[in-house]
């Protein structure tokens, strides 16, 4: 029997660029495709119909069944990875689907991820293991929930296959959902072989699709430039307000749009230190934790490079103003950050005062080896009443430099003028209780993979979709690690 027709009423608009910008590729069919997980609320909010998916939802996200209007493409783009540049990487192991216009009217992505080769694949076999897909879908929805501009989790699909790494896994893929997969990487793939014809009409595309509307002072590519930047600097300040450590800050992962790409090797900080890594590859520390600004600094230096060329502005002007785009992420970063931790810290006005307090706190984390996320969050109570001060100090080693901290910060406030109570929930809706803890999230992704049970990583995502709110239920999930955890690693997966 054939099946009815299934469209996504796809909108495409990348493959109208020239064809050496991708490769039409088809998903690869895999053995016995089983739906494990899916996203019916990110579904209506792409216009597709949750209902009239499921009868065919571990089909189609798994490749063995394209939506009727679908026209795949694997993308290609370069990458500085560690530092050093590869000028041929693209989507090894990803196709896209094509675009939809959401309830909202923007333009997203869908894209599975693991469907097997392309002609981007090098030596690699196409395809993911259940391990990684799995942390991508957890800590992309968390993020999500936490209010950090982030590519989101649809399904996820068990392809009844093994994928060989270190030893056979269980098969799976991924289905992406992302304002778009352009990278720094797509923009330096056509500028290291001098078209910049090419580099030409994907700046016009990048403006076109994530910038509609902004007004452009100047030359059109160095406003996309700034543009970009400033999303960079957003990001990356949300990522530090939360002690996320992203891990594989290569260019090839960090997005035009502003959106968190690629959870290989990522974890959240748990005891508070600006030289946190979690990657078993990185290392050097290039992208530890206190790292992470400079490193995107860079990173957009890199996208300069690229964009100056096609600048309508004589070569020196568009270098040195191009310079001074880059030199300025810092203060745009340092502006998100600051005002994202005055929020933190329940304060409603700024003083010069404030960069001194909010310092000299993470200065006393650190050294008295506090939990980062422990500390905010019980600070929401202490901001409402100094008997919960002891809750607090319990989280530091050393609890004397802390004291003289807090007699610095009852001061503050006393000086702000936010009420108690509206300070108290101010302070609740940005300071989550819920994080994916490292051993947590390795609990959940052991108990799916190595023995078959889904219900701990569904129990531990429901928690993360509701970070700001307490769940005595699941007040567990808010302890911090045992100390066994402290040398955590994470790897890649690929």
């Amino acid at each position: 029997m054939t099946p009815a027709p299934l469209f996504f009423r796809f909108k495409d608009s990348y493959s109208n660029l020239p064809a050496h910008f991708y490769a039409r590729v088809a998903p690869v069919a895999v053995a016995a495709p089983r739906l494990l997980l899916f996203n019916p609320a990110l579904a209506e909010e792409l216009g597709l119909d949750p209902v009239a998916l499921a009868p065919w939802a571990h089909l189609l996200f798994s490749g063995n069944r394209l939506p009727d209007d679908a026209a795949p493409i694997a993308m290609v783009y370069a990458g500085h990875q560690f530092g050093h540049f590869v000028s041929r990487l693209g989507d090894g192991r990803a196709v896209l689907l094509g675009e939809v216009i959401d309830r909202k009217g923007r333009r997203r992505d869908i894209q599975l991820k693991g469907s097997g080769k392309t002609p981007y694949s090098r030596q690699g076999d196409g395809r993911a293991w259940l391990g990684p897909v799995l942390r991508e879908y957890l800590v992309s929805e968390a993020m999500h929930a936490l209010g950090i501009p982030t590519t989101r989790a649809l399904a996820a699909v068990m392809t009844g296959e093994r994928v060989l790494r270190e030893q056979p896994w269980p098969g799976a893929i991924l289905t992406r959902v992302a304002a778009s997969h352009i990278r720094i990487g797509t923009f330096e793939y056509f500028a290291a072989r001098g078209d910049h014809q090419a580099v030409r009409l994907l700046a016009d595309h990048v403006w076109a699709r994530h910038f509609p509307g902004r007004e452009v002072q100047g030359d059109r590519y160095l406003a996309l430039l700034q543009a970009v930047t400033e999303r960079q600097a957003f990001l990356v300040a949300c990522w530090m307000l939360v002690g996320f450590v992203h891990g594989v800050m290569n260019t090839d992962n960090m997005t035009v749009s502003g959106e968190t790409m690629d959870y290989g090797p990522c974890a959240f900080m748990d005891t508070y230190h600006t030289e946190t890594v979690f990657s078993a590859i990185d290392h050097w520390g290039r992208y530890a934790f206190g790292n992470q600004p400079d490193v995107a600094a860079w990173n957009l230096a890199r996208l300069a490079e690229t964009l100056v060329p096609i600048m309508g502005l004589e070569e020196k002007v568009a270098l040195e103003r191009s310079r001074a785009v880059i030199h300025g992420f810092s203060g745009q970063f340092r502006q998100f950050w600051l005002d994202g931790m005055r929020r933190k810290l329940g304060l409603g006005s700024c003083v010069v005062e404030d960069v001194a307090l909010i310092e000299d706190l993470l200065a006393v984390m650190q050294t008295g080896a506090a939990d980062y996320t422990l500390t905010f969050r019980r600070l929401c109570a202490a901001a409402m009443d100094a008997s919960a001060d002891e809750a607090v100090r319990g989280l530091f080693a050393q609890s004397a430099a802390f004291d003289g901290w807090m007699v610095r910060w009852r001061a503050r406030l006393q000086q702000d003028a936010l009420g108690i109570q509206e300070r108290y929930v101010s302070m609740q809706a940005v300071n989550p209780a819920y994080i994916p803890r490292n051993h947590r999230v390795a609990e959940a992704l052991d108990a799916a993979v190595l023995q078959g049970e889904i219900g701990p990583f569904e129990r531990l995502l429901t928690v993360l979709r509701h970070p700001f709110t307490d769940q005595p239920d699941m007040a567990e999930y808010a302890d911090p690690p045992p100390r066994s955890w402290q040398r955590f690693q994470t790897f890649c997966g690929t």
